[in-house]
């Protein structure tokens, strides 16, 4: 497929949500078009199990002020960190929910690992649509484009949308790196493979941070450039070989702490954020598999 033109200079509203440094992001080609959410947060307090829509509330305000017309809610990929409000924003405003076609394998891991009801589909069901490879993303005047960019899970998809690119956790800002590898999928090598395939767009490219986790006392950052990332990156600058960063990825990530939410998020994202459905009680439950990761 001939790759789509990155000329074009789309509008990109960025969202930040402090609970769970999260970026959500609204990318459209001004007031009255057609735009697309990418990675959207549902609240959610693990100490009382309650959820709320504040986050998503604040970009039904966009969407409305600016008289938008939701057409996508992407996810760059099954989250680890937050839980996704795109079946309440689709109630909202319209849309359809969108992944990467890998995130299939991403249920089956975790269908085990949760040992989750015997009607879970493993099949990407939950989702309006699998993306693969190339795949265009009808936008209006605005399409977009599929990058498949595995390594942080199996089912890492970027979305380019002009000289606009979302990059999902497969990049952070320069003076954070990459994201780790050590999920069930997770692969060091995949996603150096992943980061090139970025770094080798033009220059020039927006690339969108899907968090910020800055150091020293920096404000937070959320936008930088392929060049910036190529030269400063402390993880995948220019010259950083593949053995190199499978090294540095390996050791680092044996240091990290499993994220706060990944036992929720997990359960919720891979249902395309739908809850788990509810008992005969009329209460739905999320499971805690003890000693089993």
């Amino acid at each position: 497929m001939t790759p789509l033109p990155t000329t074009a200079q789309p509008q990109v509203h960025g969202l930040f949500d402090p609970a769970t440094w999260t970026v959500t992001y609204v990318v459209h080609n001004g007031p009255g078009s057609d735009c697309a959410v990418i990675d959207s947060v549902l609240d959610y307090d693990p100490k009382s199990g309650r959820t709320q829509h504040a986050s998503a509330d604040k970009v039904i305000e966009y969407v409305r002020a600016n008289d938008l017309k939701v057409q996508w809610i992407l996810e760059t990929h099954a989250h680890a960190d937050h839980l996704s409000a795109a079946p309440y924003l689709r109630a909202q405003l319209g849309g359809k929910i969108g992944i990467g076609g890998n995130i299939t394998r991403v249920q089956k891991v975790f269908k085990g690992v949760f040992n989750l009801e015997p009607g879970f589909k493993q099949d990407g069901s939950q989702f309006d649509h699998l993306f693969q490879e190339g795949e265009v993303i009808p936008l209006g005047s605005l399409a977009g484009e599929v990058m498949l960019v595995p390594g942080h899970t199996p089912a890492c998809a970027a979305y380019r949308f002009g000289d606009a690119v979302f990059v999902g956790d497969t990049l952070f800002m320069p003076d954070v790196g990459t994201a780790r590898c050590d999920f069930p999928g997770g692969d060091a090598r995949a996603l150096y493979a992943s980061t090139r395939k970025l770094l080798s767009l033009p220059p020039e490219t927006r690339l969108f941070m899907c968090h910020d986790y800055p150091p020293n006392d920096r404000p937070v950052a959320f936008e930088t450039t392929v060049a910036e990332q190529r030269a400063k990156n402390i993880h995948v600058h220019d010259g950083v070989s593949e053995d190199e960063f499978v090294a540095m990825r390996t050791q680092r990530d044996a240091t990290l702490e499993m994220p706060t939410l990944i036992l929720p998020s997990v359960q919720v994202n891979i249902r395309a954020g739908e809850l788990p459905p509810k008992e005969d009680n009329g209460v739905a439950y999320l499971k805690i598999p003890l000693n089993a990761l």
